[in-house]
């Protein structure tokens, strides 16, 4: 087994990790890049891996860093399989199409406010910008998902096969553990997509895994220790109520999938207390209609207290005072209510679709709060915001950031250091070798300091293109 890492090295966007076993190519995710703008375009748009070689696709999850660039393979001529959890074809038929459609639409957004501005056509080299893909591409994707439940062994040929195991992250994913059995001899590898914690919102915990020789493993957060999820909804009203009492706006980006669930239960818990003003509640995203959609039909998924609403004859996702929106014309509408009022718009580091048209229309108002609730990539608008630039740009305008910027970081889905070691333990006396990606280097270099002085192991950063032979 040979194993070629293309994605996610040294960044948190991207994941793409090849492997070759058993006479045949697979590939562990094929997710978009996120980050500098004309960096991201280049590795997008050029695979590195060609199409014509592929024979299959493993996806861990939904999360569009692990399944966005799926079209582009497509488009290059792939047609093999793309194997994964039902919950998770599910949601990439709401969310390849949604980031076809937002593509098409800021490229147009884009390209006429630079022909009413051609003082700005150097920024584009006087060129339209162009969608990474298109629906069509979407929609020649989505037929080549077949589903793989959990714990179910799914054969890839002869000499290589896989199961997966719940990773607790967001709705559907996996945690994937391939076997390769030739001439008597096993290599077992394993590869957690995202890992995700313990008693969140919504979905189950992470799962134990059985004993494999590697590891390839994220390490979003391997610096970092999470505050204590209990204390969330007290934070989360605090903020609510002090944005009100300045009649301000709460604009909140937040990823469809996953995020926007666990705040609107929040939400909920919060209107069901009176803990928070009699104030109107949007969710403004058609995905992240589409999304709560499927977490509905997903009811195996969830954890024992969502299911409790179920049982009660509740719907979690729903409450008298929270409307979701589809309409491009009712979101508009936003614009000119005033406020108090809450908005969970997409996506959620702030890089594309509706969030960008309230930003540019809240970010300059101080009574206003953006508030960031999860992971922001380097170079993106939402970590600009974190780190508290005065002046951002939005759809190439500055804007000044009069607007409080709050964070809610204790709903995050990745698992901090503590947790992620906590998670591997079992693993730790049959690993030879832990590879880590999915992390800036700040974080990935402290993880793999702390697994090495916990278990002894040998931990490998891989760099962009580097291979290695697993025996």
């Amino acid at each position: 087994m040979r194993i070629t890492f293309w994605g996610a090295t040294g960044e948190v966007t991207g994941s793409l990790h090849d492997v070759q076993a058993g006479g045949q190519r697979v590939l562990l995710d094929c997710g978009l890049n996120q980050g500098r703008r004309k960096e991201a375009e280049q590795k997008n748009r050029c695979l590195p891996v060609p199409a014509a070689t592929v024979s299959s696709v493993i996806l861990s999850h939904a999360h569009i860093d692990h399944s966005g660039n799926l079209p582009t393979l497509v488009k290059d001529g792939y047609r093999g399989p793309i194997f994964t959890t039902p919950a998770t074809i599910d949601l990439c038929q709401a969310m390849l199409r949604d980031t076809a459609f937002i593509q098409a639409k800021d490229a147009e957004f884009v390209n006429k406010r630079r022909r009413k501005r051609p003082r700005r056509e150097e920024a584009t080299n006087g060129e339209d910008v162009e969608p990474l893909y298109s629906m069509e591409d979407v929609e020649q994707t989505l037929p080549l998902f077949q589903p793989v439940p959990y714990y179910t062994p799914q054969r890839l040929n002869g000499h290589l096969s896989y199961e997966c195991y719940n990773a607790g992250h967001i709705l559907g994913s996996s945690v994937v553990v391939l076997h390769e059995r030739t001439n008597g001899q096993r290599v077992r590898l394993a590869f957690s997509g995202d890992v995700g914690r313990a008693n969140l919102p919504i979905i189950r915990d992470p799962d134990h895994l059985p004993p494999v020789e590697y590891l390839v493993m994220e390490s979003t957060y391997g610096n970092r220790l999470h505050k204590d999820p209990d204390a969330v909804a007290g934070k989360l009203a605090g903020i609510i109520n002090r944005t009100c009492q300045r009649g301000g706006k709460i604009i909140v980006p937040a990823f469809a999938v996953g995020r926007t669930q666990q705040l609107v239960l929040l939400l909920h818990q919060l209107a069901n207390e009176g803990r928070i003003p009699n104030i109107p509640l949007f969710v403004d995203s058609p995905l992240a209609v589409d999304v709560t959609k499927v977490f509905r039909d997903h009811p195996e998924c969830f954890d024992a207290e969502t299911r409790q609403y179920l049982l009660d004859g509740e719907d979690p996702f729903g409450f008298e005072r929270l409307r979701y929106i589809r309409d491009v014309a009712d979101s508009m509408r936003l614009n000119d209510l005033r406020g108090p009022f809450v908005v969970i718009s997409a996506s959620g580091m702030c890089e594309a679709g509706r969030i960008l048209h309230h930003l540019r229309n809240n970010l300059e108002d101080p009574r206003n709060t953006i508030l960031i609730t999860g992971f922001q990539a380097e170079n993106t608008l939402g970590r600009k915001l974190v780190e508290k630039w005065e002046e951002v740009p939005v759809f190439g305008e500055p804007l000044r950031v009069r607007a409080e910027v709050a964070k809610l970081n204790e709903l995050s889905a990745h698992a901090d250091q503590r947790e992620l070691l906590d998670w591997m333990k079992p693993l730790a006396p049959h690993l030879k070798k832990v590879f880590l990606v999915h992390g800036e280097p700040s974080q990935t270099a402290a993880l793999q300091e702390a697994i090495g002085k916990e278990y002894r192991l040998e931990t490998v950063i891989p760099r962009r293109g580097e291979s290695f032979e697993l025996t």
